[in-house]
């Protein structure tokens, strides 16, 4: 797969897709970016974005939910999977903004993978989506696809992330994980892609769909 390709299908995608992934939070704000993105993991995108409205529609900033009772938080985010873990994570991320940022979200890579919970693809979130800095978050849908599109052979986030930036300009790295987790949530699904109506099927190499789709 040439730059070009890549090129072309991200502009399709961007010119195509009818939904934001900042739909799913609050107006860039970063410590809601970073929280929610931590519930993130090991869950449902569905369930992600109801159990990250109810918790911080009640502790909006790093203070409240680092003062928030360890009981409640578990009970708002029960629905996240490993709730007992994220609770006390995000309780220990807020305590830590406060002693160490002054309450805000640093925008520096390693001082978000510092944090508890806080792994690449979370601290690269936080980069692209409240900060609009180059960066390549892999999760599920970004290593299925960008396999799948032909862009990588690659088995593993961290082996895909490396790949990518080799292939992927820096100038498009802020739009990747949106263009291809919209594009996973939507039409490229895991078992049974909708090949039929896919705006990039002609680039789509189709590794590990079959060719009766």
């Amino acid at each position: 797969m040439s730059q070009k390709h890549v090129d072309e299908i991200v502009k399709i995608l961007l010119k195509t897709q009818k939904v934001s992934m900042l739909g799913s939070f609050s107006k860039k704000d970063p410590f809601y970016i970073l929280i929610s993105t931590v519930l993130s993991q090991r869950n449902r995108d569905d369930q992600t974005i109801k159990v990250a409205k109810r918790l911080l529609s009640r502790y909006k900033t790093p203070e409240q939910l680092a003062k928030a009772p360890q009981k409640t938080v578990e009970r708002l985010i029960k629905q996240s999977g490993f709730f007992k873990v994220k609770a006390a994570r995000i309780k220990e991320i807020s305590r830590i903004l406060l002693e160490k940022y002054q309450g805000k979200v640093p925008k520096d890579y390693d001082k978000l993978l510092a944090l508890p919970g806080v792994g690449r693809k979370t601290a690269g979130c936080v980069l692209v989506y409240a900060f609009d800095k180059p960066a390549l978050p892999v999760d599920t849908h970004v290593n299925r696809i960008s396999n799948r599109l032909g862009w990588v052979k690659t088995k593993t986030p961290e082996k895909t992330e490396e790949a990518l930036m080799k292939l992927i300009p820096k100038r498009l790295w802020v739009h990747i994980n949106e263009v291809l987790v919209i594009h996973g949530q939507h039409i490229c699904n895991p078992i049974t892609p909708k090949c039929s109506i896919c705006p990039v099927k002609k680039y789509c190499k189709r590794v590990g769909v079959s060719k009766s789709k």
